[in-house]
């Protein structure tokens, strides 16, 4: 069948939402279907690449001239073109294509609920919240929608307002076979990537710097094991964080570390350096306020490593029985669980977990079948072959019911 999949434009440098449709078009191609990616081309942007008017360039090719090729493409594509939009956050196009047959899929509401007053921590500028309110007015259209958590899907509901057919939750599946690796040839790997050797092994922490990763409350936390370490005579794990460079604020939370505490900061690794340094960590720092899936947490659980995050969806959802959980409010006391994980023995860490066959089993190709599934069992309005529906054994699915 064909697809078209609509996604944000190059110039946003939203690497994450590029590899989600990258990823999601490459499942579907390879399970024979024909697959379009439609994004807004910089015409104005192009013209004003940075400054205060960039951003503003960047909405009218978003929001003027790029519906105008959605109607002139309609026109065109045959009646069986299925248009999925790879994010909630396109719903000012949902509107043009909500008579044909779609799907939308649902990351995360945290921009919305930011916007709506509901989370403290990320304020919203009055400009912003009009954004925000525009985008949910166009995707309040779309009547099929598949979330990658239940988190996301009850904020959708909850805060989106929508009114769907069929609404479902399909987990996002792993794009890279992460798996526990020898230990030589982990070292071996970091080496390679230039990275310091560290004998005694090191905590991690993984993220992209946005505010509800809350490396702030990453570094507190390493701040209480460094203490409890020092008082008992031991010196602590250093912390490696696979983040941006820190800006003031996490600046201000490095100052107040103890000299013997060590932190680095490491940015651009390739996926394969990734997988070695989850399988040599001791532990996974995964803190955050909030998430939309969480990714992290699973590939680390792929490759043994044990996981702290909070204890909150979609986290211990994603997470299982697996992890080890702390409150959302960043408590010293309740940091003495890394020292339990830290002293676990390697060995341990090298047996088969069920967080790893959990782990493993979250591929996309089975995510994509179970998509495809969805669209039959709950009547998406379009049809698809037999071979589209042949979803592969490692699907993850939890049915989320018609509304």
């Amino acid at each position: 069948m064909r697809l078209v999949l609509y996604t944000h434009p190059t110039f946003l440098g939203s690497h994450s939402q590029a590899h989600f449709a990258r990823m999601l078009a490459e499942a579907y191609r390879q399970r024979g279907h024909s697959v379009e990616l439609r994004q807004p081309a910089p015409l104005l942007h192009a013209r004003v690449p940075r400054g205060g008017w960039s951003k503003w360039a960047g909405y009218v090719d978003q929001y003027l001239f790029f519906p105008q090729r959605i109607r002139a493409d309609l026109r065109r594509d045959p009646p069986h073109t299925l248009y999925v939009f790879c994010d909630q956050a396109l719903g000012p196009w949902i509107p043009l294509v909500a008579h044909r047959p779609h799907v939308v899929h649902c990351h995360d509401l945290l921009a919305l609920r930011s916007a709506l007053g509901d989370i403290a921590e990320n304020p919203t500028s009055f400009t912003g919240r009009v954004y925000q309110r525009y985008i949910r007015r166009g995707f309040r259209h779309a009547r099929h929608f598949i979330s990658i958590s239940q988190k996301s899907r009850a904020d959708l509901h909850q805060y989106g307002g929508v009114s769907p057919v069929t609404s479902e939750v399909v987990y996002n599946g792993l794009n890279h076979a992460y798996s526990p690796q020898a230990e030589e040839r982990a070292l071996q790997a970091l080496r390679d990537a230039g990275l310091p050797p560290v004998d005694a092994g090191y905590l991690l922490h993984v993220g992209g710097g946005q505010w509800y990763k809350n490396s702030v409350g990453v570094v507190h936390l390493y701040g209480a094991h460094a203490a409890e370490e020092i008082a008992a005579g031991r010196r602590p794990l250093p912390l490696w964080m696979v983040s941006p460079p820190p800006d003031a604020r996490l600046q201000a939370a490095l100052a107040t570390l103890p000299p013997q505490a060590e932190v680095r900061f490491f940015s651009g690794l390739a996926t394969p350096v990734l997988e070695a340094l989850y399988s040599q960590a001791r532990v996974m720092l995964f803190p955050s306020l909030a998430e939309g899936f969480g990714w992290p947490i699973v590939e680390a659980q792929a490759c043994g490593c044990p996981v702290i995050t909070t204890d909150e969806a979609p986290m211990n959802e994603v997470g299982g029985s697996a992890c080890t959980y702390l409150p959302r409010l960043r408590s010293a006391d309740e940091f003495r669980a890394l020292g339990r994980a830290r002293r676990r023995p390697a060995a341990q860490r090298a047996r088969p977990q069920p967080a790893q066959a959990r782990a493993r089993a979250q591929r996309w190709l089975g995510a994509c079948g179970a998509l495809f599934r969805r669209g039959r069992d709950r009547g998406l309005p379009c049809r698809l072959p037999a071979r589209a529906l042949a979803g592969g054994p490692h699907a993850v699915v939890i049915p989320g019911g018609r509304t």
